[in-house]
């Protein structure tokens, strides 16, 4: 694919729905199959699905859009999201353009390092237990390695053995956990199903050369050794907005941010708003969303009370925005490679691998929070929220074609946003327009 590609595409938004497909198909050579398959007519079908669920009975549908503006390390990429919110796809693109002027993000993710929890019972004195299974480190290493070769011939595979001895949590008259954490790194894959793999074959060993049972034997999605960050450093003149000056929309951000370190309540939504976008562009390209979601939450628990995965601070006349998260993601197994759809949004990615795309990931985090907290910190969440709900209002009270923008228009116009206002309006147009609204002309 030639690095001509570029996320700014103005105007985008303004074209037909033809118009787009078929300027994302030149730009990334899709051919008539794969941009079905991006764009839902074809792809995951109820014999396809039959095969992934149980008890499946067809598919379900969310609306495909793709983010724009976005340049992380230098690099542009336009971002395949699935999500039903109205203000999702927008807020990244406009939070990218500004982000883009100001010279883009900066990216980097780790190894791709899960760990495997092995929970050993009855064995005794812990300090002996735990001596003898970091005494068998290498045979167990080299068994939990012989269950994937493929995957150590291409650098992965297991890499340590470590021990854990917990408190009960019956208190002191409990039997303390003893978990045996097996780090595994998984390459280009999540790596659930091969983790568990090795945590099942590995477990009879550890049984017999520490004595003691074991019971649960499964990955951790908490994947901390799998970070991925980004940042960005906006000058604040490229603040201004709302007809208010660019000082007041950076303080907003800054103090929105305080108050997110500050308080877990705020710090729930603040990360809510993070994983708007994160999760987006996990269902569009089948990545396990809800493990991204668990590990990300527990990782803003770290310090033993809920945090932000994102802050921003103002410094030297610049909006700085950082934003660290485990992400486990995968470029190959899994619905990455059986849906259709998730192998074309991956194709309009252009990822050469995991740790690309996990830096990918979290740039679209920390915009979707930039451009939530950039409306929080002054004119409020509910105008651009509003204004793009609108449609979804026009729509349900019956606008078609070209009217559903402008009864959104004159909703938004009027202050009311509600079902009943957009058929008041209606019933207010000439019969000829009434017919060309609802398409019946």
């Amino acid at each position: 694919m030639p690095e001509t590609v570029t996320s700014r595409l103005a105007g985008f938004h303004k074209l037909s729905l033809e118009e787009r497909r078929s300027q994302i198909a030149r730009m990334f050579r899709l051919s008539s199959e794969e941009l079905a398959h991006l764009c839902g007519e074809e792809g995951l079908t109820p014999e396809l699905a039959n095969t992934m669920i149980e008890n499946a009975l067809g598919v379900f549908g969310l609306p495909i859009g793709l983010g724009l503006n976005l340049s992380v390390n230098g690099r542009d990429y336009i971002v395949p999201m699935a999500v039903e919110e109205p203000s999702v796809v927008a807020a990244v693109s406009f939070a990218a353009k500004i982000v883009r002027e100001a010279g883009g993000f900066c990216a980097e993710a780790d190894r791709s390092e899960m760990v495997g929890q092995i929970q050993l019972t009855r064995y005794g004195d812990p300090a002996e237990a735990k001596k003898k299974i970091l005494g068998a480190k290498e045979e167990i290493l080299a068994l939990a390695n012989s269950f994937h070769p493929a995957l150590v011939r291409r650098g992965g595979g297991a890499k340590d053995v470590e021990v854990r001895i917990l408190p009960a949590p019956e208190g002191p008259r409990g039997e303390p956990l003893l978990v045996v954490h097996l780090v595994i790194d998984t390459q280009e894959a999540m790596g659930a199903n091969l983790i568990n793999t090795v945590a099942e074959g590995v477990a009879p060993f550890i049984e017999e050369r520490a004595g003691g049972k074991v019971y649960l034997r499964i990955l951790s999605n908490l994947a901390d050794r799998r970070l991925a960050r980004a940042a960005c450093r906006i000058p604040v003149p490229l603040l201004a907005d709302f007809d208010r000056p660019a000082e007041e929309i950076a303080e907003g951000v800054a103090q929105a941010s305080r108050f997110a370190e500050a308080d877990p309540y705020r710090a729930a939504t603040h990360n809510k708003g993070v994983m708007n976008g994160i999760d987006a562009v996990a269902i569009a390209t089948g990545q396990d969303w809800r493990a991204i979601e668990a590990g990300a939450h527990a990782y803003a628990c770290r310090e033993g009370r809920y945090r932000p995965l994102s802050t921003w601070h103002l410094e030297e006349g610049h909006l700085v925005g950082r934003i660290e998260l485990p992400l486990a993601l995968g470029t190959v197994g899994g619905p990455v490679k059986l849906h259709p759809g998730a192998q074309a949004a991956l194709k309009v990615l252009r990822v050469s691998g995991v740790r690309e795309l996990a830096g990918v990931f979290a740039s679209v985090g920390l915009a979707q929070n930039f451009a939530a907290l950039r409306a929080l910190g002054s004119v409020g969440i509910q105008r651009g929220h509003m204004a793009l709900h609108a449609r979804c209002v026009a729509v349900t009270a019956g606008a078609r074609g070209d009217w559903v923008e402008k009864i959104a228009n004159l909703l938004v116009k009027a202050g009311h946003v509600k079902v009943e206002k957009a058929r008041e309006i209606m019933a207010s147009l000439s019969p000829e327009e009434a017919a060309a609204a609802t398409g019946a002309g």
